[in-house]
């Protein structure tokens, strides 16, 4: 049985003031939720106190984005192990946002989910099409092409941990969402492919469905038997939309 993950990715919001405030509002909403794993992944340089505040609670902190570099001379960039140092879990990767904006490539998610384990951190890895590529028919491919090539070079070990995110691109931030029958449809599809490269061991993989989740529409999504969770933009940056997310049932 895959235990659900509901991770909430707050993008370019929240300074470090409005991340303790959050924090302390949260963190006695959801004490008594052990059925379900939470994630906050705040900006960088709200980690340090969202990692300080959180201790001995149970919501786990993510980062947004790591260097697949441990040091040197690239400015700008944060390092998985300084990521680990500071108290981080998870760390997203290839979200759309950066495959769109900054030149996010399957090689570049490659080399930092590699990084992201070196360092002991739990990668979730974001993958889904774009509204042409889909009315294109062109989805499995775009999706066998990212898993493919992104999961390269993973150990056993490292594939059993990895959390994989389905966002359509065509869902993010647009209040468009997938239907649960097309969301799931998908994560069968992600998880044959998952299959196809792991054997057996895929059946234990999670995956998140991300893409305009809120709490109207998240219970129909979570009874969809391949969907393991959500990916949650902006209704992750309220402590009480939040908490019905965590609280689907």
């Amino acid at each position: 049985m895959r235990k659900p993950i509901m991770a909430g990715n707050w993008k370019l919001n929240k300074n470090h003031l409005e991340t303790l405030t959050f924090i302390d509002e949260i963190t006695p909403l959801l004490r008594d939720v052990s059925a379900v794993d939470i994630v906050i992944c705040p900006p960088f340089t709200s980690l340090n106190v969202a990692t300080a505040r959180t201790k001995g609670t149970n919501v786990k902190v993510g980062a947004q984005d790591l260097f697949w570099e441990k040091s040197g001379a690239f400015t700008g960039e944060i390092s998985g192990d300084m990521l680990k140092v500071l108290g981080c879990d998870y760390v997203i990767i290839g979200h759309s946002e950066r495959r769109q904006y900054f030149g996010e490539t399957d090689e570049t998610v490659n080399k930092k989910i590699l990084a992201a384990f070196t360092a002991g951190l739990i990668p979730i890895v974001c993958v889904g099409e774009t509204l042409q590529e889909r009315e294109a028919g062109q989805v499995e491919q775009v999706l066998s092409t990212q898993i493919r090539e992104g999961l390269q070079g993973l150990n056993a070990q490292e594939h059993g941990k990895i959390v994989i995110a389905y966002e359509p691109v065509w869902a993010i931030g647009t209040g468009r969402t997938a239907t649960p029958e097309q969301a799931n449809a998908a994560h069968v599809l992600i998880r044959k492919l998952l299959s196809e490269i792991f054997g057996a061991a895929a059946q234990d993989i999670r995956i998140q469905y991300g893409g305009s989740v809120k709490p109207e529409n998240v219970k129909e999504l979570m009874a969809q038997p391949d969907i393991d969770g959500a990916l949650i933009g902006g209704a992750a940056l309220q402590a009480e939309a939040f908490e019905k997310l965590v609280r689907y049932k």
